[in-house]
Protein backbone atom coordinates (compact mmCIF):
# COMPACT_ATOMS: atom_id res chain seq x y z
CA UNK A 1 0.00 0.00 0.00
CA UNK A 2 1.02 3.60 -0.73
CA UNK A 3 -1.56 6.19 0.15
CA UNK A 4 -0.59 9.53 -1.31
CA UNK A 5 -0.55 12.58 0.73
CA UNK A 6 -4.11 13.36 0.05
CA UNK A 7 -6.18 10.71 0.32
CA UNK A 8 -8.92 12.59 -1.87
CA UNK A 9 -6.77 11.44 -4.83
CA UNK A 10 -7.13 7.96 -7.42
CA UNK A 11 -4.12 6.37 -5.94
CA UNK A 12 -5.47 5.34 -3.22
CA UNK A 13 -8.20 3.33 -5.53
CA UNK A 14 -5.93 0.78 -6.48
CA UNK A 15 -5.59 -0.87 -2.87
CA UNK A 16 -9.25 -1.84 -3.34
CA UNK A 17 -9.80 -4.40 -6.05
CA UNK A 18 -13.35 -4.44 -5.74
CA UNK A 19 -13.43 -0.77 -7.17
CA UNK A 20 -12.33 -2.45 -10.74
CA UNK A 21 -15.80 -3.90 -10.97
CA UNK A 22 -17.46 -1.84 -13.92
CA UNK A 23 -21.19 -2.30 -14.79
CA UNK A 24 -22.70 -1.97 -18.50
CA UNK A 25 -19.52 -0.28 -18.72
CA UNK A 26 -19.83 2.08 -16.63
CA UNK A 27 -17.24 2.09 -13.05
CA UNK A 28 -18.37 1.36 -9.72
CA UNK A 29 -19.31 4.17 -7.24
CA UNK A 30 -19.55 2.51 -4.03
CA UNK A 31 -21.34 5.23 -1.35
CA UNK A 32 -22.45 2.41 0.62
CA UNK A 33 -19.74 2.21 2.80
CA UNK A 34 -22.44 3.18 6.38
CA UNK A 35 -23.72 -0.76 5.54
CA UNK A 36 -20.11 -2.64 4.56
CA UNK A 37 -16.87 -0.94 3.60
CA UNK A 38 -14.54 -2.35 0.64
CA UNK A 39 -11.35 -4.38 2.17
CA UNK A 40 -7.72 -3.28 0.50
CA UNK A 41 -5.65 -5.77 -0.95
CA UNK A 42 -3.47 -6.00 2.50
CA UNK A 43 -6.70 -7.37 4.37
CA UNK A 44 -7.61 -9.90 1.46
CA UNK A 45 -4.35 -11.40 1.57
CA UNK A 46 -3.63 -11.23 5.25
CA UNK A 47 -6.85 -14.17 5.36
CA UNK A 48 -5.63 -15.76 2.56
CA UNK A 49 -2.29 -16.04 4.18
CA UNK A 50 -3.57 -17.55 7.17
CA UNK A 51 -5.53 -20.26 5.43
CA UNK A 52 -2.48 -20.95 2.95
CA UNK A 53 0.80 -20.95 5.90
CA UNK A 54 -0.98 -20.94 9.10
CA UNK A 55 -4.56 -22.41 9.53
CA UNK A 56 -5.10 -24.55 12.40
CA UNK A 57 -6.83 -23.82 15.58
CA UNK A 58 -5.92 -21.69 18.44
CA UNK A 59 -5.00 -21.99 22.06
CA UNK A 60 -5.13 -25.89 21.85
CA UNK A 61 -2.30 -26.94 20.48
CA UNK A 62 1.44 -27.42 21.42
CA UNK A 63 2.53 -27.46 17.58
CA UNK A 64 4.46 -25.04 15.75
CA UNK A 65 1.56 -24.39 13.51
CA UNK A 66 -1.04 -24.20 16.39
CA UNK A 67 1.35 -21.74 18.15
CA UNK A 68 1.53 -19.09 14.96
CA UNK A 69 -2.47 -18.71 14.92
CA UNK A 70 -2.75 -18.18 18.00
CA UNK A 71 0.44 -15.73 18.35
CA UNK A 72 -1.99 -14.06 14.91
CA UNK A 73 -5.05 -14.21 16.59
CA UNK A 74 -3.77 -12.39 19.82
CA UNK A 75 -2.09 -9.68 17.73
CA UNK A 76 -4.92 -8.52 16.53
CA UNK A 77 -6.07 -8.33 19.91
CA UNK A 78 -3.09 -5.94 21.01
CA UNK A 79 -3.35 -3.77 17.88
CA UNK A 80 -7.33 -2.96 18.54
CA UNK A 81 -6.25 -2.24 22.36
CA UNK A 82 -3.32 0.51 20.89
CA UNK A 83 -5.37 1.72 17.97
CA UNK A 84 -8.60 2.29 20.58
CA UNK A 85 -6.11 2.96 23.73
CA UNK A 86 -8.42 -0.09 25.46
CA UNK A 87 -7.33 1.36 29.47
CA UNK A 88 -6.26 -2.73 30.34
CA UNK A 89 -5.25 -6.39 29.21
CA UNK A 90 -8.48 -8.55 29.08
CA UNK A 91 -10.92 -5.73 28.01
CA UNK A 92 -11.20 -7.44 24.49
CA UNK A 93 -13.90 -9.29 23.95
CA UNK A 94 -14.22 -10.38 20.11
CA UNK A 95 -17.49 -10.85 18.90
CA UNK A 96 -19.13 -11.22 14.89
CA UNK A 97 -19.59 -7.15 15.22
CA UNK A 98 -21.81 -4.72 16.95
CA UNK A 99 -24.83 -6.25 17.14
CA UNK A 100 -23.60 -9.71 18.90
CA UNK A 101 -21.59 -7.30 21.06
CA UNK A 102 -24.66 -5.55 22.62
CA UNK A 103 -26.47 -8.65 22.82
CA UNK A 104 -23.47 -10.02 24.28
CA UNK A 105 -24.51 -7.47 27.28
CA UNK A 106 -28.23 -7.60 27.17
CA UNK A 107 -27.51 -11.47 28.01
CA UNK A 108 -24.45 -11.53 30.08
CA UNK A 109 -25.08 -7.93 32.29
CA UNK A 110 -28.72 -7.27 31.63
CA UNK A 111 -30.32 -10.54 32.40
CA UNK A 112 -28.68 -11.16 35.66
CA UNK A 113 -28.38 -7.26 36.94
CA UNK A 114 -31.55 -5.42 35.45
CA UNK A 115 -34.27 -5.11 37.93
CA UNK A 116 -37.99 -4.74 37.92
CA UNK A 117 -38.92 -1.02 37.93
CA UNK A 118 -34.99 -0.37 36.46
CA UNK A 119 -35.17 2.23 32.95
CA UNK A 120 -33.13 1.80 30.38
CA UNK A 121 -32.50 5.13 28.67
CA UNK A 122 -31.79 4.60 24.90
CA UNK A 123 -32.23 7.76 21.85
CA UNK A 124 -34.86 8.19 19.01
CA UNK A 125 -31.53 7.54 16.63
CA UNK A 126 -30.83 3.70 17.47
CA UNK A 127 -30.08 1.22 15.23
CA UNK A 128 -32.43 -1.46 15.52
CA UNK A 129 -29.80 -3.95 16.91
CA UNK A 130 -29.24 -1.37 19.78
CA UNK A 131 -33.17 -1.47 20.13
CA UNK A 132 -34.54 -4.65 19.98
CA UNK A 133 -32.20 -6.34 22.40
CA UNK A 134 -33.11 -3.84 25.31
CA UNK A 135 -37.25 -4.09 24.48
CA UNK A 136 -36.53 -7.69 25.05
CA UNK A 137 -35.06 -7.56 27.75
CA UNK A 138 -37.13 -5.06 28.99
CA UNK A 139 -39.78 -6.94 28.52
CA UNK A 140 -38.32 -10.42 30.19
CA UNK A 141 -37.34 -7.90 33.40
CA UNK A 142 -39.90 -5.63 33.91
CA UNK A 143 -37.83 -3.00 33.29
CA UNK A 144 -39.00 0.60 31.72
CA UNK A 145 -37.23 2.03 27.95
CA UNK A 146 -37.17 5.38 27.59
CA UNK A 147 -35.84 7.46 24.43
CA UNK A 148 -34.35 10.42 24.30
CA UNK A 149 -35.74 12.56 21.19
CA UNK A 150 -34.26 14.56 18.86
CA UNK A 151 -34.73 17.77 17.24
CA UNK A 152 -35.01 18.56 13.62
CA UNK A 153 -31.61 18.67 12.73
CA UNK A 154 -30.62 15.09 14.40
CA UNK A 155 -29.57 16.25 17.51
CA UNK A 156 -30.22 14.65 20.97
CA UNK A 157 -32.41 16.37 23.33
CA UNK A 158 -29.74 16.52 26.08
CA UNK A 159 -31.98 18.51 28.47
CA UNK A 160 -34.77 15.64 28.49
CA UNK A 161 -31.11 13.37 28.89
CA UNK A 162 -30.16 15.65 31.79
CA UNK A 163 -33.50 15.34 33.42
CA UNK A 164 -34.21 11.59 32.70
CA UNK A 165 -31.10 10.37 33.52
CA UNK A 166 -31.74 11.70 37.37
CA UNK A 167 -34.99 9.48 37.42
CA UNK A 168 -33.33 5.77 38.12
CA UNK A 169 -31.85 5.17 35.09
CA UNK A 170 -29.89 1.82 35.33
CA UNK A 171 -28.34 2.10 31.37
CA UNK A 172 -27.91 4.12 28.92
CA UNK A 173 -27.09 2.97 25.21
CA UNK A 174 -26.90 5.38 22.36
CA UNK A 175 -25.06 5.45 19.28
CA UNK A 176 -21.63 7.42 18.45
CA UNK A 177 -22.46 8.19 15.30
CA UNK A 178 -25.51 8.14 13.44
CA UNK A 179 -25.72 5.46 10.71
CA UNK A 180 -28.62 7.49 9.23
CA UNK A 181 -28.03 10.84 10.04
CA UNK A 182 -24.39 10.89 10.48
CA UNK A 183 -25.01 13.04 13.97
CA UNK A 184 -21.90 12.54 16.15
CA UNK A 185 -23.24 12.18 19.76
CA UNK A 186 -20.97 13.75 23.05
CA UNK A 187 -20.37 10.39 24.41
CA UNK A 188 -17.43 11.69 26.57
CA UNK A 189 -20.38 14.19 28.46
CA UNK A 190 -23.00 11.11 28.66
CA UNK A 191 -20.80 9.08 30.14
CA UNK A 192 -19.74 11.54 32.61
CA UNK A 193 -23.34 12.13 33.78
CA UNK A 194 -24.32 9.16 33.62
CA UNK A 195 -21.64 7.93 35.82
CA UNK A 196 -22.58 10.95 38.16
CA UNK A 197 -25.89 9.13 38.46
CA UNK A 198 -24.98 5.98 38.90
CA UNK A 199 -25.77 4.75 35.66
CA UNK A 200 -23.65 2.22 33.35
CA UNK A 201 -23.02 3.48 29.53
CA UNK A 202 -23.10 1.52 26.21
CA UNK A 203 -21.78 2.82 23.40
CA UNK A 204 -22.77 1.83 19.63
CA UNK A 205 -19.42 2.57 17.35
CA UNK A 206 -20.31 0.88 14.30
CA UNK A 207 -20.18 4.21 12.62
CA UNK A 208 -17.60 5.62 14.58
CA UNK A 209 -14.70 2.93 14.81
CA UNK A 210 -14.44 3.01 10.77
CA UNK A 211 -14.19 7.18 10.50
CA UNK A 212 -12.60 8.84 13.66
CA UNK A 213 -9.96 8.56 16.20
CA UNK A 214 -12.14 6.56 19.22
CA UNK A 215 -10.13 7.15 22.44
CA UNK A 216 -11.77 4.81 25.14
CA UNK A 217 -9.92 5.99 27.98
CA UNK A 218 -11.28 9.22 27.37
CA UNK A 219 -14.94 8.66 26.52
CA UNK A 220 -15.03 6.33 29.74
CA UNK A 221 -18.00 4.18 28.94
CA UNK A 222 -17.95 1.06 30.14
CA UNK A 223 -19.56 -0.98 27.28
CA UNK A 224 -18.05 0.10 23.63
CA UNK A 225 -19.21 -1.84 20.08
CA UNK A 226 -17.34 -2.30 16.64
CA UNK A 227 -17.88 -4.04 13.97
CA UNK A 228 -14.67 -5.03 11.98
CA UNK A 229 -16.25 -5.47 8.68
CA UNK A 230 -17.31 -1.43 8.60
CA UNK A 231 -13.28 -0.25 9.30
CA UNK A 232 -11.77 -2.57 6.20
CA UNK A 233 -11.71 -5.65 8.16
CA UNK A 234 -14.06 -9.00 7.14
CA UNK A 235 -17.24 -9.99 7.99
CA UNK A 236 -17.65 -11.47 10.87
CA UNK A 237 -15.64 -9.92 12.95
CA UNK A 238 -15.19 -6.90 15.82
CA UNK A 239 -15.24 -6.64 19.24
CA UNK A 240 -16.57 -5.42 22.68
CA UNK A 241 -15.07 -3.43 24.88
CA UNK A 242 -15.99 -3.84 28.71
CA UNK A 243 -14.29 -2.76 31.42
CA UNK A 244 -12.59 -5.56 33.02
CA UNK A 245 -14.80 -5.39 36.56
CA UNK A 246 -17.70 -6.15 34.97
CA UNK A 247 -16.55 -8.94 32.61
CA UNK A 248 -15.48 -10.17 35.77
CA UNK A 249 -19.14 -10.10 37.28
CA UNK A 250 -21.19 -10.72 33.62
CA UNK A 251 -22.26 -15.07 33.23
CA UNK A 252 -20.59 -16.67 29.70
CA UNK A 253 -22.80 -15.35 26.74
CA UNK A 254 -22.36 -19.19 25.43
CA UNK A 255 -20.86 -22.16 27.43
CA UNK A 256 -18.64 -24.78 25.09
CA UNK A 257 -14.93 -24.78 24.24
CA UNK A 258 -12.32 -23.24 25.14
CA UNK A 259 -14.17 -20.73 27.52
CA UNK A 260 -13.77 -23.45 30.48
CA UNK A 261 -11.25 -23.69 33.32
CA UNK A 262 -12.64 -26.96 34.32
CA UNK A 263 -15.33 -29.62 33.28
CA UNK A 264 -17.02 -32.10 35.62
CA UNK A 265 -19.97 -34.55 35.54
CA UNK A 266 -21.36 -31.90 38.19
CA UNK A 267 -20.66 -28.76 36.55
CA UNK A 268 -17.63 -26.00 35.47
CA UNK A 269 -15.51 -23.15 35.46
CA UNK A 270 -14.86 -20.15 33.91
CA UNK A 271 -11.70 -19.40 32.07
CA UNK A 272 -10.18 -15.81 32.50
CA UNK A 273 -11.06 -12.61 31.12
CA UNK A 274 -11.73 -12.72 27.74
CA UNK A 275 -11.57 -16.21 27.15
CA UNK A 276 -14.94 -17.56 28.89
CA UNK A 277 -16.72 -14.86 26.60
CA UNK A 278 -15.33 -16.69 23.69
CA UNK A 279 -16.74 -20.23 23.55
CA UNK A 280 -15.82 -22.74 20.30
CA UNK A 281 -13.32 -21.73 17.15
CA UNK A 282 -13.64 -18.05 16.48
CA UNK A 283 -13.46 -16.46 12.99
CA UNK A 284 -9.51 -16.79 13.50
CA UNK A 285 -8.68 -16.19 9.96
CA UNK A 286 -11.24 -13.10 9.85
CA UNK A 287 -9.69 -11.63 13.02
CA UNK A 288 -5.96 -11.87 11.26
CA UNK A 289 -7.72 -9.64 8.81
CA UNK A 290 -9.46 -7.21 11.02
CA UNK A 291 -5.45 -6.73 12.68
CA UNK A 292 -4.50 -5.87 8.75
CA UNK A 293 -7.30 -3.40 8.60
CA UNK A 294 -5.79 -1.50 11.66
CA UNK A 295 -2.62 -1.65 10.30
CA UNK A 296 -3.98 0.04 6.81
CA UNK A 297 -5.90 2.56 9.13
CA UNK A 298 -3.36 3.68 11.19
CA UNK A 299 -0.76 4.04 7.98
CA UNK A 300 -3.29 6.41 6.83
CA UNK A 301 -4.51 8.45 10.30
CA UNK A 302 -7.97 8.30 11.58
CA UNK A 303 -7.74 11.87 11.70
CA UNK A 304 -7.06 12.32 7.44
CA UNK A 305 -9.98 9.91 7.21
CA UNK A 306 -12.01 12.24 9.41
CA UNK A 307 -11.07 14.93 7.20
CA UNK A 308 -11.47 13.43 4.19
CA UNK A 309 -15.24 12.02 5.17
CA UNK A 310 -15.74 15.07 6.45
CA UNK A 311 -15.42 17.18 3.18
CA UNK A 312 -17.07 14.56 0.91
CA UNK A 313 -20.01 14.45 2.41
CA UNK A 314 -21.06 18.30 2.95
CA UNK A 315 -20.09 18.75 -0.29
CA UNK A 316 -22.46 16.23 -1.49
CA UNK A 317 -24.99 18.32 0.67
CA UNK A 318 -24.40 21.25 -1.39
CA UNK A 319 -24.11 19.63 -4.64
CA UNK A 320 -27.04 17.78 -4.85
CA UNK A 321 -29.46 20.22 -2.98
CA UNK A 322 -28.77 21.82 -6.35
CA UNK A 323 -31.26 19.58 -7.53
CA UNK A 324 -35.09 20.55 -7.44
CA UNK A 325 -37.02 18.58 -5.30
CA UNK A 326 -33.93 16.65 -3.32
CA UNK A 327 -34.54 17.12 0.30
CA UNK A 328 -31.69 16.67 2.68
CA UNK A 329 -31.92 15.01 6.64
CA UNK A 330 -30.03 15.81 9.53
CA UNK A 331 -27.72 18.82 10.09
CA UNK A 332 -26.39 20.85 7.07
CA UNK A 333 -22.79 20.40 9.45
CA UNK A 334 -20.37 18.43 9.01
CA UNK A 335 -21.36 14.56 9.11
CA UNK A 336 -17.59 12.44 10.54
CA UNK A 337 -19.42 9.45 9.78
CA UNK A 338 -19.01 11.03 5.79
CA UNK A 339 -23.13 9.86 5.66
CA UNK A 340 -25.31 11.77 3.63
CA UNK A 341 -29.21 10.86 3.46
CA UNK A 342 -31.77 12.27 1.46
CA UNK A 343 -34.82 11.71 -0.68
CA UNK A 344 -35.76 12.89 -4.24
CA UNK A 345 -39.47 14.65 -4.18
CA UNK A 346 -42.44 11.99 -3.83
CA UNK A 347 -39.87 9.32 -5.62
CA UNK A 348 -39.48 6.10 -3.57
CA UNK A 349 -35.90 5.37 -2.11
CA UNK A 350 -35.83 2.07 -3.74
CA UNK A 351 -36.53 3.83 -7.16
CA UNK A 352 -33.81 5.79 -6.15
CA UNK A 353 -31.40 3.63 -6.08
CA UNK A 354 -32.24 1.06 -8.67
CA UNK A 355 -32.07 4.21 -11.10
CA UNK A 356 -28.83 4.96 -9.79
CA UNK A 357 -27.22 1.65 -10.35
CA UNK A 358 -28.26 1.38 -13.67
CA UNK A 359 -25.47 4.18 -13.35
CA UNK A 360 -22.92 2.17 -11.35
CA UNK A 361 -23.68 4.44 -8.21
CA UNK A 362 -24.54 1.60 -5.31
CA UNK A 363 -26.26 3.66 -2.58
CA UNK A 364 -28.21 2.23 0.60
CA UNK A 365 -32.04 2.69 0.07
CA UNK A 366 -35.02 2.08 2.81
CA UNK A 367 -35.17 2.49 6.75
CA UNK A 368 -31.69 1.87 7.40
CA UNK A 369 -32.66 -0.68 10.36
CA UNK A 370 -33.26 2.85 11.91
CA UNK A 371 -37.73 2.93 11.13
CA UNK A 372 -38.63 4.63 15.05
CA UNK A 373 -36.26 7.17 13.48
CA UNK A 374 -37.81 7.37 10.17
CA UNK A 375 -41.54 7.66 11.90
CA UNK A 376 -39.45 10.82 13.29
CA UNK A 377 -39.02 11.93 9.80
CA UNK A 378 -41.92 11.70 8.58
CA UNK A 379 -40.89 9.70 5.92
CA UNK A 380 -41.02 5.28 5.06
CA UNK A 381 -37.69 5.38 4.19
CA UNK A 382 -34.72 7.62 2.75
CA UNK A 383 -31.89 7.03 0.01
CA UNK A 384 -28.48 7.32 1.76
CA UNK A 385 -24.70 7.96 0.47
CA UNK A 386 -21.79 7.07 2.32
CA UNK A 387 -18.20 7.40 1.91
CA UNK A 388 -14.92 6.31 3.19
CA UNK A 389 -11.35 6.98 2.26
CA UNK A 390 -11.15 4.99 -1.16
CA UNK A 391 -14.29 7.80 -2.21
CA UNK A 392 -12.62 10.43 -4.46
CA UNK A 393 -14.72 14.06 -5.83
CA UNK A 394 -15.48 12.63 -8.91
CA UNK A 395 -18.01 9.98 -7.08
CA UNK A 396 -19.97 13.00 -5.77
CA UNK A 397 -20.44 14.10 -9.15
CA UNK A 398 -21.55 10.41 -10.39
CA UNK A 399 -24.28 10.89 -7.47
CA UNK A 400 -25.11 14.15 -8.85
CA UNK A 401 -25.36 12.88 -12.34
CA UNK A 402 -27.38 9.74 -11.58
CA UNK A 403 -29.83 12.04 -9.40
CA UNK A 404 -30.65 14.23 -12.35
CA UNK A 405 -31.25 10.96 -14.36
CA UNK A 406 -33.80 10.05 -11.65
CA UNK A 407 -35.63 13.39 -12.23
CA UNK A 408 -35.88 12.98 -15.79
CA UNK A 409 -37.18 9.20 -15.88
CA UNK A 410 -40.17 9.88 -12.95
CA UNK A 411 -40.46 13.59 -14.54
CA UNK A 412 -42.25 16.43 -12.38
CA UNK A 413 -43.51 15.41 -9.18
CA UNK A 414 -46.75 16.23 -6.95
Amino acid sequence: MNPANDISSESILKDFPTLKRRFDGKRLVYLDSAATSLKPESVIEAVADFYRNHNANIHRGVYRLSQEATALYEETRKKLKRFFNVPEDGEIVYTKGTTEAINLVVISWARKFLKRGDTILLSQLEHHSNMVPWQLVARERDARILYIPIDDRGNLDMDFFLNAIKGGVRLVSVNHISNVLGTMNPVEEIAKVAHENGALVLIDGAQSAPHIPVDLRAIGADFYAVSGHKMLGPTGTGFLYAKKSLLKEMDPYQAGGDMIREVTLEGATWNEIPYKFEAGTQNIAGIVGLGAAVDYLETIGMERIREHGERLALETRRRISEIEGVRLFGSDDSSPGGVVSFNVGDIHAHDVGTILDSYGVAIRTGHHCAQPLMERLGVPATARASFHIYNIESDIESLYNGLKKVTEVFGKWS
